[in-house]
């Protein structure tokens, strides 16, 4: 009895409209009860959840039958709302509930916009799932959707399908929707422009050097690695991105396709870059600079396994600085491989270890980001080449070996990863680009949450748009300064894009509240 009243108030509290670092609210969340919804598809019931005298109408959504879906329509948003956040409230009120077990849900969004057919307006989203709590009649408030742009005069249609024939729904009993929270937002922060002269201006990396930005890109006529026209170019900033220096030449070799590909800091806080080289063979190069202007070239490492790509360059204690690299063909032969890469001596030299190999793309972990999280722990994030999602790697042992795991992070597509570990809070940051919509995605967690528990992740927000084209745009890479977050990326449409770095706010412990509660926690 007390915990479904608890429930019902919680429906008529709804959850606060704004976190600290979330976009900014536009108006009143508009909320669709049960009643004020319909079937859409399938046979879905509208039942009573009761105990004693506490009655709470629900729309019971099967764990077995596939196409059960419910609708309603919501409208009279603000004019400055440009976009929308779309959360639903679910409970059970089976006993055999557990944290065990997922569930699955997406929405369906459109809109009928004057003078343009109804499915301009569609929009179908990822599927989400969560687990359940560790008993019945408790609720969870689960994040369909964080940024589906809108045109505020038109009404909304919103339809909600649970989907147990996703192999992530492990819950075969029904499942309760009570309510759809729409709420209203207002236009993201402009992104800075850092360079966006004629030519694709591309794959940027920045790194704080003190209180100076440097943002290190690459240029050429092209969406290609290998062209002799391409060359790495720099530029830094000392306002948080708002005025750049003037350009200055990384590397331009004759013949030559130039590619920047990572980014770190040595043991003394110079900046290190490394730089993918291509023209009759391949080569990946080393560069270091303290000023972001001057950089000098200190490892061209002859490797076993020429990578693909390496990335990012963190520190691990007994170990020196470690970066990760991939490699393969992206064919779907099992030839692809991924691993470490090591050095004791700030980069002059660098021992190379393969973690995986004979990969599928499916199972091929490409574009990693990884940050050390203490007592021998390293957790990494990684890219998918093919569209389910990204993969989490994490080490307990300084990175000697590695477990491999999907995680519950879709709303992406082909997107690189890039993990921000805040010192103060102990938060970890997510910073993607999903390409096709445009977004640039956040998502904050207490990594010990997800470090065992890689399908837990709490929901994304969205912190900046650009261009929603596939291949023109993306490539998130991020530093830090004091307390603001800046991530770079590129975007626009060949032959001509640009690189743009957006300032956002270091997250709040509210910033990570997750969907539903971690497998072996109770429900508060």
């Amino acid at each position: 009895m007390a915990l479904l009243a608890s429930f019902a108030a919680h429906l008529v509290a709804g959850e606060p409209d704004k976190s600290p670092g979330d976009q900014a609210v536009a108006g009143s969340p508009v909320y669709l009860t049960a009643n004020e919804m319909s079937i859409a598809t399938g046979k879905p019931s509208l039942v009573l959840m009761s105990s004693g005298s506490t009655h709470i109408p629900i729309w019971s959504l099967s764990g077995g039958t596939t196409g059960q879906s419910v609708a309603g329509v919501v409208s009279g948003f603000p004019n400055d709302c440009v976009a929308v956040k779309v959360e639903i409230v679910v409970t059970t009120t089976d006993p055999t509930t557990s944290p065990e077990y997922n569930d699955v849900y997406r929405v369906h969004l459109s809109q009928m916009v004057e003078d343009a057919p109804f499915t301009d307006k569609y929009f179908l989203g990822k599927p989400v799932p969560t687990a359940l709590p560790a008993a019945p009649f408790y609720s969870r408030t689960i994040v369909l959707e964080s940024y589906y742009e809108v045109d505020p005069q038109a009404p909304l249609t919103v339809r909600i399908q649970r989907e147990p024939g996703d192999p992530n729904d492990s819950f075969t009993r029904p499942a309760g929707l009570a309510m759809v929270k729409v709420t209203p937002l207002t236009a993201l922060a402009e992104p800075h422009v850092v360079q966006d002269v004629s030519g694709y201006n591309s794959w940027p990396m920045i790194q704080a050097i003190g209180e100076k930005l440097v943002c290190v890109y690459s240029r050429g006529t092209a969406h290609s690695i290998k062209e002799d026209a391409r060359a790495v170019f720099a530029r830094t900033s000392n306002d948080g991105g708002k005025t750049w220096t003037a350009e200055t030449t990384v590397a331009n070799t004759p013949g030559d396709g130039e590619v920047t590909v990572a980014k770190g800091l040595d043991s003394t806080g110079a900046m290190l870059l490394w730089v993918r080289r291509i023209g009759k063979q391949w080569n990946h190069d080393l560069y270091r600079t303290t000023d972001g202007v001057k950089f000098t070239r200190v490892a061209t490492p002859e490797l076993a396994v020429q990578p693909m790509q390496i990335t990012d360059v963190f520190a691990v204690p007994t170990v020196g600085l470690m970066s990760l690299w991939f490699a393969g063909n992206y064919s779907d032969d099992a030839t692809q491989s991924w691993g470490t890469m090591t050095s004791r001596d700030d980069g002059v030299t660098w021992t190379q270890t393969t973690i995986e190999s004979g990969l599928t793309k499916a199972n091929w972990p490409t574009e990693p980001s990884a940050v050390y999280l203490g007592d021998g722990r390293i957790l990494a994030v990684a890219r998918t080449e093919i569209a389910q999602g990204q993969f989490q790697l994490i080490s307990t042992d300084y990175g000697a070996t590695w477990k491999r795991s999907q995680t519950n992070i879709l709303d992406v597509r082909a997107s690189t990863p890039s993990l921000i570990l805040d010192a103060e809070t102990g938060l970890l940051s997510n910073y993607y680009y999903e390409r096709g919509r445009g977004i640039l995605r956040r998502r904050v967690v207490d990594p010990d949450s997800v470090f065992d528990h890689p399908l837990t992740w709490p929901a994304s927000e969205a912190v900046a748009i650009a261009s929603p084209v596939t291949w023109d745009s993306g490539n998130a890479n991020a530093t830090v300064i004091g307390s603001d977050h800046y991530v770079a990326f590129y975007s626009g449409e060949a032959p001509d894009t640009s690189v743009l770095v957006s300032e956002i706010p270091a997250p709040t412990a509210s910033n990570s509240r997750s969907s539903g509660p971690r497998p072996g926690t109770d429900p508060k």
